[in-house]
């Protein structure tokens, strides 16, 4: 009799087992669609602006400068106070009140505009209300101010990479107005300036300085000093026109002689040294003279015995000539 009962007793817990299960699974919610992939299209303005910053009400007509990289400037971060647009202005913090301009832009042009020509002194005084002191310290009186040269004559602002400021294309801006410097660099002995390894801004201060020929230094041989400083002495003797100016025997932007120099030695050397007793001309009928005979020195250049023209540590009380021996 218990078994039967036992069996009856499992049968009926099973039959209320299987009721339940169709009930529960009757009863489950349906389950969520799987979110697509694909973002929803957003109200974000194109450009890198958020898009609870408006752009500027200039970009409506001027969208080419605007997404043509001047977005990506220094001039266009509104977190920094010192940009134009920082200060809440934006283009018309350089350009100028900008009213009239948009009820009739053309009847009406912009205030201020930026050119290669024009009234120089109006246009950059604009760009010296901010960038006025350091590397520009000195740019009232300096040779590009006083010939009427504009800060957009150099530089592009509308556009991320300013060509004159990256050393691969900065000669060629300098270029258009120094023509003279354009043919020097391709002559046989030059500075690497075609490779990119040296610009111009590496020796001169376009924006003015103390010294002569806008270099960055306070004279030109410091100037060179820089990079050749094996040249700069002190020396038990110096040749005096090392310190006083390198241009003297060398041309730094490029010469047909080795070593960039003016002339070829003899002849440069016998700019200041007069051949008494070292004479390179070739030997007469009346004799050699005194001194060095002529036939030796003849067609010779002075660095192979000199060679340390630039100033020499031989102690040696002896002529001028020979205190630059080895």
């Amino acid at each position: 009799m218990w078994p039967r009962l036992s069996l009856a007793i499992a049968w009926l817990c099973a039959c209320a087992v299987a009721v339940l299960s169709v009930q529960t699974f009757a009863q489950a919610p349906e389950k969520p669609p799987a979110q697509s992939s694909e973002k929803p299209p957003s109200d974000k303005p194109s450009g890198d602006k958020p898009a609870d910053e408006p752009l500027p009400i200039c970009v409506k007509c001027h969208k080419e400068a605007w997404e043509g990289g001047f977005s990506q400037t220094k001039h266009a971060v509104r977190g920094d106070a010192r940009t134009p647009f920082g200060t809440g202005r934006d283009c018309q913090a350089c350009h100028g009140d900008a009213t009239e301009h948009l009820k009739n832009p053309v009847k009406n042009p912009i205030p201020q505009r930026f050119q290669r020509q024009g009234p120089a002194d109006a246009q950059n005084q604009v760009c010296l209300t901010c960038h006025q002191g350091g590397k520009r310290i000195h740019w009232q009186g300096s040779m590009h101010a006083t010939q009427d040269t504009t800060c957009a004559t150099c530089h592009q602002v509308h556009t991320a990479h300013d060509p004159v400021r990256d050393k691969l294309t900065q000669t060629a801006v300098c270029f258009t107005c120094h023509k003279d410097q354009r043919a020097q660099i391709n002559r046989p002995s030059r500075h690497p300036i075609r490779e990119g390894k040296v610009s111009c801004s590496d020796c001169h201060n376009v924006h003015g300085t103390v010294g002569p020929a806008m270099v960055v230094r306070d004279t030109i041989s410091d100037t060179c000093y820089t990079c050749h400083m094996e040249k700069r002495g002190p020396f038990v003797r110096n040749h005096p026109p090392v310190q006083e100016n390198c241009a003297i025997c060398h041309n730094p932007h490029g010469s047909t002689n080795p070593s960039l120099l003016r002339l070829r030695l003899p002849y440069l050397c016998q700019d200041c040294h007069e051949p008494t007793s070292h004479r390179g001309t070739a030997p007469t009928i009346a004799g050699t003279g005194t001194g060095t005979p002529r036939a030796v020195i003849l067609a010779r250049g002075c660095a192979n015995c000199h060679t340390n023209i630039h100033g020499s540590n031989n102690p040696a009380p002896t002529t001028n000539e020979r205190s630059f021996r080895r």
